[in-house]
């Protein structure tokens, strides 16, 4: 039996930019609308949707911007998240 690679860091973010794609795809909606919904802005959710959040890193949103997002597209959030999930985790540091 094969399993799948693990996804780099970089690599699941992508995926889950394309998750979110398809059930706004799927929903008939803008990207636009989908922002206003969840109450973010819609530059924001442009760059959930590529994955990055500046060229060369990856995106990292808050739980509370998926889970936004997740009700806004009657998407349940294990299914936005679902693995494999990479091995590396990047820290999360904030400035002083």
């Amino acid at each position: 039996m094969t399993s799948e690679p693990t996804p780099t860091w970089n690599e699941f973010a992508v995926t889950v930019g394309q998750r979110l794609l398809a059930a706004r795809k799927e929903k008939g909606i803008s990207q636009e609308k989908l922002a206003r919904i969840a109450n973010i802005a819609t530059f924001t959710y442009q760059k959930l949707e590529k994955g990055i959040a500046r060229p060369g890193a990856p995106l990292n949103p808050r739980l509370t911007t998926l889970i936004a997002l997740c009700k806004a597209l009657d998407l349940r959030v294990e299914d936005l998240l679902a693995g494999p999930w990479p091995d590396e985790i990047p820290s999360v540091e904030r400035g002083n």
